[in-house]
């Protein structure tokens, strides 16, 4: 796209709530497959790379969104939850006539402690050394009926803060800022353009890959070359990411949000079949690692969802035919190598984060929104 394009595209920019004017919607149609269509009646808020509780159930109705509790309207009529696709698919590439080249604190990061999507490319960006080029703002670990908000400084919320870049209250606003006629999920990640002042991905499964390698020529050399998704391991990957996916990462929401009880045994049941299928796959790995002795984005993928299963989804979405401290121990060593060697996985994870969204944001789940005390600790050390 020419400089000219852009240009003219932002000097139509509209009114925009922001600090800064935003790029208008004119500029998506210019920039030609950034809006995919939605689908306006249907429900469910959970999709391959984001994490929101949005459910728009008419046209008209596009700014109006479920309340915190009526999580029953996220599953479909067999009581099956279904999930939806991101809206903004953009690439930050190096190419010469790439309209978002890699820059040094030109890009945003919008995350959520809680969600393990955003968790994704926050591991991705400190194992690729990123912290001094992309920056991030966290949302407060609640959800309620307005979706993610950015928490007050008087609330004094824990790793969490103001929208100091857009001055956003709601995360919706950075979506509607961009397009007033959005209609998709007001979801994080979100992947900010600065210079643009645009949305350019909210998939997180595009957003890591594209921070594996176009920044390397920003990056310590150290960080160069750092590639999760290497060529050679690219199939098992995305073998492994297919069914880890369907069955572990989205399979816990699956059996949480079902509405029916068949629905709920046919998810819950997957879910542990496969995650026998996991501990049996490290068992016989001859390193550390899902495909050996190489850390790769199989392992990025699946460690949200391990971390947070003692913790939240036995209790909280009733998958408790097992722990993983207690029945997978293959599994267990796996993730505490993980979030004790590694800091990018443990500077991560914020229990108070996780544990307080899940507990005190389904109240259809959890009417009193009362965490639990437990599991003590929320991971064990690795002696244990």
């Amino acid at each position: 796209m020419s400089q000219n394009l852009i240009s003219r595209a932002i000097s139509r920019s509209l009114k925009s709530p922001f600090k800064n004017p935003v790029c208008s919607q004119a500029y998506f149609q210019t920039t030609s497959s950034r809006l995919l269509a939605t689908t306006a009646n249907t429900t469910g808020f959970f999709y391959k790379g984001g994490f929101d509780i949005t459910v728009h159930s008419v046209p008209t109705q596009r700014r109006t969104m479920s309340t915190a509790t009526n999580i029953t309207s996220w599953a479909s009529r067999d009581g099956e939850f279904r999930r939806q696709a991101s809206s903004f698919r953009d690439q930050i590439s190096s190419a010469p006539d790439a309209p978002f080249q890699p820059e040094k604190g030109r890009y945003h990061l919008y995350v959520s402690y809680a969600c393990p999507w955003a968790t994704r490319t926050l591991i991705v960006r400190q194992l690729k050394g990123l912290q001094d080029i992309i920056s991030v703002s966290v949302v407060h670990w609640h959800l309620g009926e307005k979706g993610w908000r950015f928490a007050e400084v008087d609330e004094k919320i824990p790793d969490a803060g103001p929208d100091d870049l857009n001055g956003a209250k709601f995360l919706r606003e950075i979506y509607f800022g961009v397009n007033p006629e959005y209609t998709g999920r007001f979801t994080v990640p979100v992947l900010w353009d600065k210079k643009l002042k645009t949305i350019v991905n909210n998939e997180s499964s595009e957003i890591i890959r594209m921070l594996y390698t176009e920044f390397d020529s920003l990056v310590a050399d150290e960080y160069k070359g750092l590639n999760f998704y290497a060529p050679e391991y690219a199939k098992q990957i995305d073998e492994m990411n297919d069914w880890i996916y369907d069955t572990i990462n989205n399979g816990v929401y699956k059996s949480g949000f079902a509405t029916t009880q068949e629905a709920y045994e046919r998810n819950v049941l997957r879910l542990f079949e496969a995650l026998d299928r996991v501990e049996d796959i490290l068992k016989k790995s001859d390193g550390p690692y899902l495909l050996g002795k190489t850390l790769t984005e199989a392992d990025i993928r699946l460690f949200p969802t391990i971390i947070r299963f003692d913790p939240v989804y036995v209790q909280h979405f009733k998958c408790n035919i097992k722990m993983i401290r207690h029945d997978y121990p293959v599994i267990h060593k796996w993730m505490q190598h993980l979030y004790w060697d590694i800091p990018a996985f443990k500077d991560t994870c914020n229990f108070e984060h996780i544990k307080k969204h899940y507990t005190k944001s389904h109240t259809q789940i959890n009417p009193f929104s009362i965490t639990p005390v437990g599991p003590v600790p929320d991971i064990l050390p690795k002696s244990e």
